[in-house]
């Protein structure tokens, strides 16, 4: 039975008022398509985690959906703050936690496990101990060592890009791979977007490529372009220039604003959206192909 819709209606399904989501990717993948439609549909109340919470928590927090952030690592990467989400975080408009990226990852790993917790080494950043109450000691019943642990993160729905993906929803990925994987198996609802939607002829062809597979999944929805401004490898490059825009932009809740009316509210979806940034941007952020050498499984 096919998983295929459209992107507004498995925002509209699966994503609910209140929701701890997790929108997966790290510095690649990363599913702005769904978070820009999250906010056209005026989702509230949301907890909003991610290692690193990227312009994606940026532009959502400041359309008003979150109520609390967790995150490993807060900036615009290789420019600067995240403006909005640090400066509602210092007015106390906004809850917060904060780990280590190996930290956040292991919330994960425990949640996708079915375990409470993480044991981790002790690590050199003392404060986040003390910043963060979750963050608790155990000794180890074999060595008697004294080690950190973190609390298993299950979000209600986690948000997953990817380069293709069957009707099924067997999702493939390459290139940085972050978090996908273990967010997705630690989350009660799975949404994947992704850039193409193939045969599952195709799928089944490199099987060790697939890192989610169909039944952990809800949804899968073909939204092309879906990254942007960040990227997908083998289909468009990250957009630097917009990284560098968004810290201007951010600087005002004015500019946001009209930002977002423009760019989000203005756009009826993903597709309008990309066709609204025009062709030079399309030609800017076009990449070479570059091609692995095929495998053999052989006969079986």
């Amino acid at each position: 039975m096919t998983k295929l819709i459209s992107l507004p209606e498995a925002i509209s399904k699966y994503v609910r008022d209140g929701d701890v989501l997790y929108a997966a990717g790290f510095t690649h993948l990363i599913p702005f398509a769904a978070g820009h439609q999250i906010i056209r549909q005026r989702k509230r109340g949301l907890t909003l985690a991610r290692a690193t919470p990227d312009l994606i928590y940026d532009q959502m927090v400041a359309a008003g959906c979150a109520r609390k952030v967790i995150f490993s690592y807060m900036g615009n990467p290789g420019v600067g703050s995240l403006r909005i989400v640090r400066g509602a975080i210092e007015r106390g408009e906004l809850d917060w936690e904060e780990y280590s990226h190996f930290g956040m990852i292991s919330r994960l790993q425990a949640g996708a496990a079915g375990l409470p917790f993480m044991p981790i080494k002790q690590t050199a950043a003392a404060s986040l101990e003390r910043a963060n109450p979750n963050i608790k000691r155990v000794v180890d019943p074999y060595s008697g060592q004294e080690l950190l642990t973190v609390p298993a993160l299950n979000p209600d729905v986690a948000i997953v890009h990817v380069q293709r993906a069957d009707a099924n929803g067997n999702a493939q990925l390459w290139g940085i791979v972050g978090e996908q994987k273990e967010a997705a198996f630690a989350a009660e609802r799975v949404i994947v977007t992704a850039e193409e939607i193939v045969d599952e002829s195709v799928i089944r062809s490199d099987p060790n490529r697939t890192l989610i597979p169909s039944f952990i999944v809800d949804a899968v929805c073909r939204v092309p372009h879906a990254c942007h401004p960040s990227y997908a490898q083998g289909y468009y490059d990250r957009d630097n220039i917009f990284y560098m825009a968004w810290d201007k932009v951010s600087k005002t809740v004015e500019g946001v604003q009209a930002w977002l009316d423009e760019w989000v509210y203005g756009t009826k979806d993903h597709a309008e959206y990309w066709e609204k940034l025009g062709p030079e941007t399309h030609e800017r952020l076009e990449v070479e192909p570059r091609f692995s050498e095929p495998i053999n499984y052989g006969e079986y």
